[in-house]
């Protein structure tokens, strides 16, 4: 289990906070922020993506079949081009 962060810590963490970034702490806190949200939103997207394709039926064969083309039993037999032998020497 994860210890709880106390008034003590928060105190301290501000602190060295200010002792570190001074008059740039607002813009480095709303840059924290704006990253936080950004990464929120990536994973809520990615969550997303990933149930959409759990949720989707999956594709039968008749439905491959349909989508690769003919089977191979309607295609004709390939045969290879008729060529002259090699002249001999």
């Amino acid at each position: 289990m994860l210890p709880s962060i106390g008034i003590t810590e928060l105190v301290v963490l501000g602190v060295v906070a200010v002792l570190l970034f001074g008059k740039r702490l607002p813009e480095v806190a709303r840059n924290v922020g704006k990253g936080y949200g950004e990464l929120r939103k990536g994973l809520t997207e990615l969550q997303s993506t990933i149930n959409t394709e759990v949720d989707s039926p999956r594709s039968s064969a008749s439905d491959k079949r349909r989508l690769s083309g003919p089977a191979p039993d309607d295609l004709d037999e390939p045969t290879a081009p008729s060529l002259p032998p090699p002249p001999e020497e």
